[in-house]
């Protein structure tokens, strides 16, 4: 096996297999900027952090922020705000204690409370030290940042960040990739035609996984998709066929064969699956679509010549929304639309065209197009076309493109044989924000540490490993790094029930109880699930006891009911119950949607917003009654990355309450070993965490008190 460090490439030999990451060099920590950091986390008492004042004070000041530290990293962050204020008070003006108490107030969800506070630690650290300027990236990304998930319409171009190539050196890793598919983990399956198999790579490029179908193997494998209930279907174009795959990839059964018949396809291609998951096939040889049920059942064939349509000339990309299906035909430099039972809709306006190929739904609802060597994005409602980037300028055939769950659209380059990352230029010159979260020392010198990783947007970042993380203490690194199970494989997750105890739901308690066994079920389906506490949003808020009873807990006593129910006393106090939860963490509202003439008495929507979203919580809400859904039910779903449901919809509750599996997580956390002398546990102890994936890096530093001895 050869390794090198973070800024190089390595390769690594697990049973004969070679499997390449690329990795361009990264800018690492100078020596310049470590000095500056070990005077900045210096000892606590020895070379006094907190300064000015007298001894007393510089004694006060000291326990009182060893105290506010301690209560930051057990969540407790208006305890850490009382202490470091009172530490304040000793030492005026010092600008670690401004520090921490920016970040507790950040926690809090008071975020111009801690831009006011890092403003003035920045002044005092000055911009040009090491520390001032990882302060003032924070500041700067705290600041501009006003949307959970990054838009994409916004004109900032994707440029070239990486690529997973098919050839090192002379192993041929894969060959003539045609289709690419995002996993939850941050990974995709690369499909590659000229080898007959299918791959999964990290977001490292380092190779999982090979796939390559039952014992005879697949038969030119084009395209591949995801069905509702996880499991795959690829397209063998020289099969004839559609293979059935698990969700890890396995071959299960075949759908169709070669033929003119019906069910039958020649040289099948792209693929698509709708909101009902029925599977479309666009069947390239015979110059239709044709449409399965998720076992196989033949449905119907459309896209043939016509009355009212001209026909099918060389059909390519497919792909399903809002119920209308869209197919590209290359030749015709179109898009046509069908609704689901292949009636003919007409033709996107879209004009420009070169020779469109793969379509994809992405997150925001519009389509991912590749058109040539344009990757296109183009909204189905307005027809508004805009050029993303390019997947390249030489050798290129881009023949399927998706965006993966970092938010970078990866590229299938069938002529150049390899995969391209394309990133936000933004994003590039922005890096990574990383956030220590937590740091456990009691069992020192094994200490742990939790941290999440985002980009400037606050979308967390997917797919890490130890490889892409190096923990220092006075800029060495630590000993023994070790990587717990990151947040995004975590399987299950904590709910923290809040129940609207106003005169409106006081007339519906047998919905609310409704609501509590649809909760219930949904959870024992997902497993690893529990409901972290029932919070009855009341004039004041309460938990409710729900060990032996789920259902009486929500639907609670007749006395709770008041017209002058508290929503944001109640959010406050069931997000607070999350803190120390899993990594995927709910607060799940039930209620009319109405919040009240109090709901944001003592805390604003914003702040609560923002308490929610910094500490990785998610709301959703379920509507009782036929009330309209406010504003503010909205906003915080929409900034948590979270939806509104209504108890009695056709499809049920259900998958909101599995939705929230599936949310993705930027935690990580770690253990290591300590290498620093604790001074009888009153010496602090600096801590740095650097991140590294591809062309992008970023870093945070904090510090942390041993036991006393």
């Amino acid at each position: 096996m050869k390794r090198k460090n973070l800024t190089t490439e390595y390769t690594e030999f697990h049973g004969g297999n070679i499997i390449f990451v690329p990795r361009t060099p990264c800018l690492s920590v100078s020596s310049v900027v470590f000095l500056l950091f070990l005077f900045f986390t210096a000892n606590l008492h020895s070379q006094e952090p907190v300064t000015g004042g007298t001894g007393a004070d510089a004694l006060f000041a000291a326990d009182e922020f060893r105290l506010g530290v301690q209560a930051f990293n057990r969540f407790s962050y208006n305890e850490a705000i009382l202490s470091f204020e009172r530490a304040l008070s000793f030492r005026p003006g010092q600008p670690l204690i401004l520090d921490w108490l920016g970040k507790s107030y950040y926690r809090s969800g008071f975020e111009e409370t801690a831009l006011r506070q890092w403003r003035s630690a920045l002044d005092i650290y000055g911009r040009s030290s090491g520390t001032g300027m990882l302060l003032n990236a924070r500041i700067e990304t705290v600041s501009n940042r006003r949307f959970l998930r990054p838009i994409i319409d916004d004109g900032v171009r994707y440029v070239g960040a990486g690529r997973y190539p098919g050839r090192y050196e002379n192993l041929v890793l894969y060959r003539q990739p045609t289709s690419v598919l995002a996993n939850n983990d941050g990974s995709v399956w690369i499909v590659a035609y000229g080898s007959n198999e299918i791959l999964r790579v990290d977001v490292n490029g380092i190779i999982r996984d090979r796939k390559r179908g039952p014992l005879n193997g697949f038969d030119r494998p084009y395209d591949l998709v995801r069905g509702l209930d996880g499991r795959m279907y690829l397209s063998e174009f020289r099969g004839s066929r559609i293979s059935v795959l698990s969700n890890s990839g396995d071959w299960l059964s075949y759908i169709g064969s070669r033929g003119l018949g019906n069910g039958q396809m020649v040289g099948p291609q792209h693929l698509t699956i709708d909101e009902d998951g029925y599977l479309y096939v666009v069947d390239y040889g015979n110059r239709r679509i044709t449409k399965y049920d998720p076992d196989g059942m033949f449905i119907i064939s459309f896209g043939l010549r016509s009355s009212v349509f001209p026909g099918m000339l060389s059909p390519t990309g497919i792909a399903a929304g809002n119920g209308i299906i869209y197919a590209a035909d290359s030749v015709a430099k179109a898009i046509y639309m069908f609704d689901p039972n292949g009636n003919y809709l007409g033709r996107l306006a879209v004009d420009g065209l070169i020779g469109p190929e793969s379509l994809k739904f992405i997150s925001d609802g519009t389509l991912l197009v590749v058109d040539g060597n344009r990757l296109l994005q183009i909204d189905p409602n307005t027809a508004i076309v805009r050029e993303l980037g390019l997947g390249g300028t030489e050798r290129v055939r881009i023949t399927g493109a998706d965006m993966d769950r970092n938010g970078n659209i990866v590229a299938a380059n069938f002529n150049a044989g390899e995969v391209s990352i394309l990133t936000r230029f933004d994003d590039i010159a922005s890096g990574f924000f990383v956030q220590i979260r937590n740091v456990n020392s009691q069992n020192f010198p094994n200490v742990a540490v939790e941290l999440t990783v985002e980009d400037r947007l606050r979308r967390p970042i997917l797919g890490l490993d130890n490889n892409n993380f190096l923990i220092t203490e006075n800029g060495v690194p630590v000993n023994n790094q070790t990587i717990f199970m990151p947040g995004f494989r975590y399987q299950g997750a904590d709910i923290s029930l809040l129940v609207e105890r106003s005169d409106v739901t006081s007339r519906m308690r047998d919905d609310l109880t409704s609501a509590s066994r649809d909760i219930n079920r949904a959870l024992q389906e997902m497993g690893n699930s529990k409901v972290v506490s029932v919070v009855s949003a009341s004039t004041q808020p309460r938990r409710e006891q729900h060990v032996n009873s789920l259902e009486n807990a929500v639907r609670g006593s007749a006395d709770s009911y008041s017209q002058r129910w508290r929503f944001d006393l109640g959010l406050r106090l069931a997000a607070t119950d999350l803190l120390t939860a899993a990594a995927k963490r709910s607060v799940v509202y039930i209620g009319s949607g109405s919040l009240g003439e109090l709901a944001f008495e003592q805390y604003s929507l914003s702040e609560m917003a923002a308490y929610l979203a910094n500490n990785g919580i998610v709301f959703n809400a379920i509507i009782i009654g036929d009330d309209y859904i406010s504003a503010g039910v909205e906003y915080l779903c929409r900034e948590t990355g979270g939806k509104a449901m209504r108890l009695y919809r056709p499809r049920g509750i259900g998958e909101l309450i599995k939705s929230v599996g599936q949310t993705p997580s930027g935690l990580y956390s770690f253990t290591f070993n300590s290498r620093l002398q604790t001074d009888f546990g009153r010496a602090w102890l600096p801590l740095e965490v650097e991140v590294y994936l591809m062309e992008r890096s970023g870093r945070d530093n904090t510090g942390y008190f041993a036991p006393l001895q």
